[in-house]
């Protein structure tokens, strides 16, 4: 009987414990959620000879950014995919995953800074480095911003 009286006692706490981990869990996502909500959206473009990018960006609730990059790339090179990350101070740093129509279904995920200038975007050009399978742009290094192919004007979201 003892047993019987300990073991229900066992389940009913083990029961009561998941509704609480299961609540926190949906109030962490809620928090999280709110913080991705989009506050504001910006597009751009940018044309070098026959290579043609487009970006939009959406600024997030937490300040993060978010959105989606097209590279056309001459002669028929095109990378879909996403962008995400954040300024440090006139600088946007981002990761940029995307596949390719080259490579079918193989992912890659390439580090990019972006400088602000005016209502203009700059994609520098840096060292990087892949560490563990990792890439990222070299942090003793200089970004370069002036001599570059790339540079995005404000354009008009679609």
């Amino acid at each position: 009987m003892k047993n019987l009286t300990l073991s229900c006692l066992l389940l009913s706490v083990i029961g009561l414990q998941s509704c609480k981990n299961e609540e926190k869990q949906k109030a962490a996502e809620a928090v999280k959620a709110e913080g991705e909500a989009v506050v504001s959206s910006a597009c751009y473009k940018a044309i070098y000879e026959k290579d043609t990018i487009d970006l939009k960006l959406n600024t997030l609730k937490n300040g993060k950014l978010a959105g989606d990059m097209v590279m056309k790339v001459a002669p028929s090179t095109v990378r879909t995919g996403e962008v995400a990350g954040e300024f440090h101070g006139d600088t946007l740093f981002v990761d940029y995953t995307f596949k390719d129509n080259v490579n079918g279904n193989k992912t890659f995920k390439n580090p990019m800074a972006l400088l602000k200038r005016d209502k203009k975007l700059i994609l520098g050009n840096g060292v990087m480095q892949t560490t563990m399978g990792v890439t990222y742009l070299v942090k003793d290094q200089p970004i370069d911003f002036e001599s570059v192919k790339y540079k995005f004007d404000e354009t008009e979201c679609k």
